[in-house]
């Protein structure tokens, strides 16, 4: 990274704030497990792809490697209790909310032992007594539930609050600005946390928007916006725990906007002909948890003790992905109208 020019730098990542120091309500522990979880996400996935081309998950996986850092900063902003929404890309989000592995792995997989009985696939887990309120494959369809989850808080006075993941393609469509407006009119507790990683599949998002920087559209809507490296794990962290702050003190939503630049593909079968990715290759330079395991260094950490975090994540999703292929059970035809309703009754 020494060698990499800051101009170059800021070419593909505009908002890049060097990683020099953390938040000082992080210890080192907490540095630690946030390195952890960066490295179980980015492990994760890398096995979600190998296992995919092996045709062993059906349907289609949209891995989460190399923005791993925006999961993990906004979920350790919450607290126990607090509400998320996901997206399609949701696999880095509800692991950094603590989901099990081996649950999430027999969900791919399609195994009745996942989290949804093999229902969901990759891209609806969900986990309602975890907080995580559901992955979804519509664009922008998980802002609106999270603030319906934010009114709810409010209501029942509860001081919980709400954070709803999405990409850049989500703020084109209607359910962006209304729930932006309906969170910032009746101050209710939400976080709009968007990741910008500049591609809405295969459409530049320059392309379709005037304004590419997203995060002023709050001004429109009556809420604080802000734009941080979502590259540097503690700049996320620092904002989304600001914004929660901030709604817990009642006084309403944030909309904060994540640059992190897609490396990989869409999806994990995604070859990305549709762009150049040659000059690209400088972010694995910068890539996020790269960066953290060099900060950590410098805090004293060995080489050898992050050699050691990479190796139990490798084992954890070793061991989900053997649970998920050889102990779990296909969903039997009994349970095929299970489910269809939130009481488990068939009307038929």
């Amino acid at each position: 990274m020494k060698d990499l020019p800051l101009d170059e730098i800021k070419i593909f990542l505009p908002c890049y704030q060097p990683m020099d120091q953390a938040p000082p309500n992080l210890t080192l522990e907490d540095q630690k497990r946030i390195y952890r979880t960066m490295a179980l996400i980015r492990e994760f996935e890398f096995r979600v792809r190998e296992q995919w081309r092996a045709n062993k998950i059906r349907g289609l996986a949209h891995a989460y490697y190399y923005e791993e850092a925006i999961a993990t900063g906004a979920c350790y902003a919450l607290e126990k209790g607090d509400y998320i929404t996901s997206t399609h890309r949701g696999h880095g989000h509800v692991l950094a909310m603590g989901a099990s592995p081996r649950k999430m792995m027999a969900e791919l997989f399609g195994k009745q032992e996942g989290y949804n009985h093999g229902k969901g696939g990759s891209m609806h887990i969900a986990d309602v007594e975890a907080g995580i309120l559901g992955a979804t494959g519509i664009v922008a369809s998980g802002i609106a539930p999270a603030t319906g989850a934010a009114l709810s808080a409010k209501l029942l006075k509860n001081n919980k609050v709400s954070l709803s993941f999405f990409g850049d393609g989500a703020t084109n469509a209607g359910p962006f600005s209304e729930s932006l407006n309906m969170a910032a009119a009746w101050k209710l507790p939400v976080i709009f946390l968007c990741e910008n990683n500049g591609w809405a599949i295969g459409t530049d998002f320059c392309r379709v928007s005037t304004d590419a920087p997203i995060y002023k559209r709050a001004i429109a809507l009556g809420l604080p916006g802000v734009q941080v490296d979502g590259f540097n794990v503690f700049e996320v962290y620092k904002a989304v725990k600001e914004a929660v702050d901030r709604a817990r003190a009642g006084e309403g939503p944030t909309l904060v906007e994540a640059v992190a630049t897609r490396i990989l593909g869409h999806h994990v079968g995604d070859e990305q002909n549709y762009r150049d990715t040659t000059d690209v290759q400088v972010l694995y330079q910068i890539e996020p948890l790269l960066r953290m395991g060099n900060f950590l260094k410098t805090q004293g950490v060995t080489k050898d003790e992050l050699d050691a975090i990479q190796a139990e994540v490798v084992e954890i999703v070793k061991d989900a992905i053997d649970y998920a292929e050889n102990h779990c059970t296909e969903p039997g035809l009994e349970t095929l109208y299970r489910d269809v309703y939130a009481n488990n009754e068939i009307i038929l």
